[in-house]
């Protein structure tokens, strides 16, 4: 049995490059077996091949604009937070702690989590995951400043 919280319906796209997709592929297999209320979109890649992280960030970005949350994983996660970024209503929130991830849903309204697989164990992206997952955005305060993000 998991010890993480059940995770209630919900759509994930999930996307990586390179660096990401071990444990992309992991998280993966980890949410079908332990969450199967959750529809989970593999925006790619789909191998150790070299590709380019911005083509999946914002294939994710993309279809977290229609609704649910992404998941998007690279060696540093600061290229996929980037590319995500550029795209207006998307919060891609650069996480490496559960506590991290916890303030990114709570204060910022992260709707994209950023992993970097180069610098976390499969074990803490399992917990930012539940982590981001299952935290609720405060709103109040943190509403006002969130409103703010998007300029253009």
């Amino acid at each position: 049995m998991s010890k993480f919280v059940k995770i209630k319906e919900m759509k994930i796209s999930i996307g990586s490059d390179h660096a990401g997709y071990q444990l992309k592929s992991e998280l993966i297999a980890w949410l079908k077996a332990t969450h199967s209320d959750v529809i989970i979109e593999n925006k790619g890649c789909d191998s150790e091949e070299s590709c380019d992280y911005s083509d999946y960030a914002h294939e994710v970005a993309e279809e977290v604009l229609k609704g649910g949350v992404g998941i998007l994983i690279c060696g540093s996660a600061n290229g996929v937070s980037i590319a995500a970024n550029k795209h207006k209503g998307i919060r891609a929130a650069l996480c490496w702690k559960k506590e991290i991830a916890s303030l990114a849903r709570q204060h910022n309204d992260a709707n994209i989590l950023s992993l970097p697989a180069r610098y976390i164990s499969v074990e803490e992206a399992k917990e930012m995951v539940e982590v981001f997952l299952t935290t609720p955005f405060e709103g109040g305060r943190h509403e006002r400043r969130v409103n703010k993000i998007d300029i253009v």
